[in-house]
């Protein structure tokens, strides 16, 4: 055999073994006759996991996936196994969630959208899911380098996933008509979350979840819950039994030798819109703290995102204290020193470990002090939220002891 007819059977090898590929996935999802695809800017993971614990508590068998802080495929059961990745993330792997959640035998399944280009944004929602319900949770200004360059653009881009003659439930409202017309293009209906909606979600209700669960991400997850079936008391007493995603809104409270630390988690939250309402959340919450420290976890490959954040951290109440670590420091001082923030304040912690990073926190600490890491859950942040709950368990266990 020549080399020629050797690739042109090699060829044809391949076309087979994608044509068998693509008749297998369209069977088993094909199976599963709800299927909720969730994209956004902020907070994909949690709704997942919400719609998903709601769902299960509704007795509809349920498998989810989230690629947040870290990737995991929910099992029917609640249970949580990572996601397999031999190199990089990569959308095809949602195939493999599609087949894993049909050999479970599930009614629904509850997958987070994995792409950032609008092209993959569509081919993952019309050649994958097929959803029957698409979720958007909001549409803020992230991730401009590629569904930029403005905040319009952004809703264009998310808009890519809309199932065309499916059902469209978001919570965004800024960009609310971009979505809406979008929809109608592809004769989607939609549902939008209200103010209303929002404001029917008590603090009493959000008092129940383990960690800081935000009303509009609560309120969306409970309309989808609704729109398949599931009454609001139902959903919600399965969503208190969710677990968090690890990126999800926690604080951690320290006493180091007589000064109380306060460490909130809001490495996720890494848009200029939610860090400033997380900030002021904050501030809010600890009003006692006499210093306050804002950590931001830089990435040199994120430099648009640092930037963003460093002209918006200008306009907010002014923190004692910047830490930058991670890498790309630089990306961040410059506009924000050049937006008004004063110099004096940036400390670099750079290509720093965690403990070392927590030895630059602690000297610039005060009797009662409020960090919050910001920026970036990945590379150090997921680390350094750890840091400081392992040691609030160690002080706990020691002053339980005595």
């Amino acid at each position: 055999m020549s080399c020629l007819e050797l690739m042109i059977a090699l060829s044809l090898l391949l076309i087979l073994l994608g044509v068998i590929e693509n008749i297998l996935h369209l069977r088993a999802r094909a199976k599963i006759p709800i299927r909720i695809h969730v994209n956004g800017t902020r907070g994909k993971s949690s709704v997942v996991r919400l719609i998903a614990a709601g769902l299960r508590e509704g007795g509809k068998v349920t498998v989810a996936k989230t690629t947040g802080t870290l990737a995991r495929t929910i099992l029917s059961d609640g249970r949580e196994i990572p996601v397999f990745r031999p190199a990089k993330a990569n959308i095809l792997e949602q195939i493999r969630i599609v087949r894993a959640a049909a050999n479970e035998g599930a009614e629904a399944l509850v997958i987070e959208c994995m792409a950032l280009q609008p092209t993959l944004q569509w081919l993952a929602e019309d050649k994958f899911v097929k959803a029957t319900h698409g979720v958007i949770t909001n549409a803020r200004p992230d991730h401009l380098d590629v569904m930029g360059p403005t905040p319009d653009d952004v809703a264009l881009a998310l808009s890519a996933m809309i199932p065309p003659k499916g059902l469209l439930l978001t919570a965004e409202r800024d960009r609310l008509d971009i979505l809406k017309r979008c929809a109608a293009d592809r004769g989607a209906e939609v549902i939008a979350v209200t103010d209303d909606d929002v404001a029917q979600v008590t603090e009493k209700e959000l008092d129940r979840f383990l960690y800081t669960e935000h009303a509009e991400n609560v309120a969306l997850a409970l309309r989808v819950c609704e729109s398949v079936g599931v009454p609001r008391d139902v959903a919600l007493r399965g969503m208190w039994k969710a677990k968090p995603d690890p990126g999800a809104m926690t604080t951690h409270v320290v006493d180091f030798f007589s000064r109380k630390l306060i460490f909130i988690n809001a490495f996720a939250a890494n848009d200029p819109q939610s860090t400033a309402y997380l900030w002021k959340l904050g501030l809010d919450a600890h009003p006692e703290a006499t210093t306050t420290i804002a950590l931001f976890n830089c990435r040199a490959d994120r430099a648009d995102r640092s930037r963003q954040l460093a002209e918006a951290c200008a306009t907010w109440t002014r923190p004692s204290h910047i830490v930058l670590m991670g890498s790309g420091g630089y990306n961040f001082a410059r506009p924000a020193i050049s937006h008004g923030v004063p110099s004096s304040i940036i400390t670099y912690a750079e290509s720093r470990s965690v403990s070392e990073i927590f030895e630059t926190l602690i000297g610039l600490c005060g009797r009662t002090t409020l960090i919050m890491g910001m920026g970036n859950i990945g590379g150090q942040g997921l680390e350094v939220v750890r840091y400081f709950k392992n040691r609030e368990t160690l002080i706990s266990n020691e002053a339980t002891k005595e």
